[in-house]
């Protein structure tokens, strides 16, 4: 009997090692995802998709659409002026967003990669352009450099729900003006290429600018990535309609918005938005 017993407290110790390693072998390093964004770049830059290393079904969504990887925009040849990543080690995804202003054809992008095994199982991406709402790639780029995205201080971090629930809460109201969004002081959005304050160092500058008055406007098919080391959450939604695929970029310090990056895919003529007469950005 006490054999049985010793036999039946191995076999629990075993299971449960398998368990736990079973469960962090769900994430990945920081060094494999930057792997991942790395060949991502480089595929990118030269229209090449082999240089990815791509897993045996991978998906591919570029503005909706799901299509084969060589029928996409990494096809294309592109120098980039800038780009940012976010690496979210919980779910083993990436988020990068890319500024190209060259004149033949600009665009802003950001594009999604799921890592499975080292892999790239999913490529989900937005490409902005002239017809895209209040598209400025020079203008993109220029308040993008000037702005400050380094690593937080580990003891001054948000964790991976509080930034999450902050974009959330910024998604939510737009359709519940009672949603306690986490507004910072200062703030500033970009939104396509239009920056909402004129002074870049102005300390009273706001985010709370824009939002629809009427309060009906649903952003839903939420997908996060998240990066706590750089306090920052990007969310890819459909904005108020499926023809309007959208990305919210927030940066979060002190636990407020400090930074909001957003682009939106027009499939339909100016993303079926209503001109908002009260909200005038500064050119």
């Amino acid at each position: 009997m006490k054999r049985i017993i010793a036999m039946f407290m191995i076999f629990c110790c075993i299971s449960l090692v398998h368990v736990e390693n079973s469960g962090a072998a769900e994430k990945c390093t920081r060094a494999e995802l930057q792997s991942a964004v790395d060949s991502y770049l480089a595929a990118t830059k030269t229209g090449d998709p082999a240089l990815l290393p791509l897993a045996s079904q991978v998906k591919y969504v570029e503005n909706l659409k799901e299509t084969a990887v060589g029928n996409g925009i990494l096809t294309s040849a592109l120098d980039i002026d800038f780009h940012r990543s976010l690496l979210d080690v919980d779910a083993c995804e990436t988020f990068t967003e890319l500024i190209r202003t060259n004149k033949q054809h600009p665009y802003v992008f950001g594009t999604r990669l799921k890592v499975v095994d080292r892999k790239i199982s999913e490529i989900e991406t937005l490409v902005t352009d002239k017809d895209d709402w209040l598209f400025n790639a020079d203008n993109y780029l220029m308040y993008s450099q000037k702005e400050k995205w380094d690593a937080i201080p580990a003891d001054k971090r948000s964790d991976r729900q509080t930034l999450i629930d902050a974009a959330s809460a910024y998604f939510d109201v737009f359709s519940d003006k009672n949603a306690k969004v986490p507004w910072g002081t200062p703030c500033a959005r970009l939104e396509g290429g239009i920056y909402t304050t004129k002074d870049f160092d102005d300390p009273k500058a706001s985010c709370n600018l824009g939002v629809p008055e009427d309060g009906n406007v649903k952003l839903t098919h939420r997908h996060y990535v998240v990066d706590p080391e750089i306090g920052a959450v990007v969310g890819f939604v459909r904005f108020g309609n499926e023809n309007v695929p959208d990305s919210h970029l927030f940066r979060v310090e002190n636990g407020k918005l400090r930074y909001i990056h957003t682009m939106t895919v027009c499939l339909i003529p100016n993303c079926g938005f209503p001109v908002n007469p009260d909200f005038q950005p500064p050119q």
